[in-house]
């Protein structure tokens, strides 16, 4: 059994809220950087290039890359060979959270209640997910997510009958009603299967995942190359102006389901994907 002071935990988290909202992962960085050089539009390539200049300004200035530094989202897979001590993880993840917001000058964008609309001033309590997995490790990814691009997203509950046509045409609809709202170029991170809560978290860890990567299941692999084919010929394009580059990437994951269901979520990040990924 390996033993972690939940310290450590608050103190990884509390440089990584800072850290994902300064610097995009380098396969982001490299995705923009492609989709500046192969965008045909003038004015979408100017964008893209703003974009680019965004990021660089943020990095060397320590200015966050958004104005909106997101509600932090936090996966954390454990080992089951792990044991936390100094106190309760779930109040470490939170003070990390809370010491990062504060410490990094960063946003709080968090009320207490969704319907009185308080703001609890430091950006917590984070959305935090947990998996027990073999070892003893702790896999920490903290995923800052905005939510213009968050207020896009959909859960689609679809009949198996519907196939993976259906299934196209659900993240298809996602994305064309989201337009211009969700900043593009956007990350599309997708979920199939599992239930209706299932689904949309399979869509949120998809955004995780580099967008240089695709899926390890050849099919879904085509899939989201076909899909991000068609998305790109929508022409909603950089900032929503037209132009070949709406999305960056198509990141689907699936789960086992009912025989009676096929549920589908498509949970859509702006060019802004942020997420820094630590094992301890």
């Amino acid at each position: 059994m390996r033993e972690i002071q939940v310290s450590v935990i608050a103190k990884n988290i509390k440089e990584m809220c800072i850290e994902a909202n300064h610097f995009l992962s380098e396969d982001m960085k490299e995705a923009l950087y492609q989709a500046s050089e192969k965008e045909k539009k003038p004015l979408g390539k100017q964008i893209l290039n703003q974009l680019r200049e965004n990021l660089q300004i943020a990095g060397e200035d320590m200015i966050p890359i958004c104005q909106d530094t997101g509600m932090a989202v936090i996966f954390m897979e454990i080992g089951q060979d792990v044991h936390f001590e100094g106190g309760l993880l779930e109040e470490a993840v939170n003070e990390g959270v809370r010491l990062g917001y504060k410490d990094g000058y960063l946003r709080k964008s968090i009320v207490k209640d969704p319907l009185i609309r308080e703001n609890t001033k430091d950006n917590t309590p984070a959305v935090i997910y947990y998996e027990i997995v073999p070892g003893d490790k702790v896999k920490i990814i903290v995923a800052p997510k905005g939510f213009g691009s968050e207020n896009m997203s959909r859960v689609f509950m679809l009949k198996p009958a519907d196939g993976i046509e259906g299934v196209k045409e659900a993240i298809l609809t996602a994305v064309r009603d989201a337009g211009p709202n969700a900043c593009p170029p956007m990350v599309i991170g997708v979920g199939i299967g599992g239930t209706f809560e299932k689904c949309a978290w399979l869509a949120k860890k998809a955004l995780t995942r580099p967008v240089s990567e695709g899926s390890p299941i050849p099919y879904i692999k085509e899939l989201e190359e076909e899909l991000l084919d068609k998305i790109n010929k929508t022409g909603i394009g950089p900032g929503g102006l037209g132009g070949s580059t709406t999305a960056l990437a198509v990141n689907i994951n699936t789960y086992p389901t009912h025989i009676a269901g096929l549920p589908v979520a498509v949970n859509i990040c702006c060019h802004v994907n942020r997420h820094t990924i630590r094992i301890i």
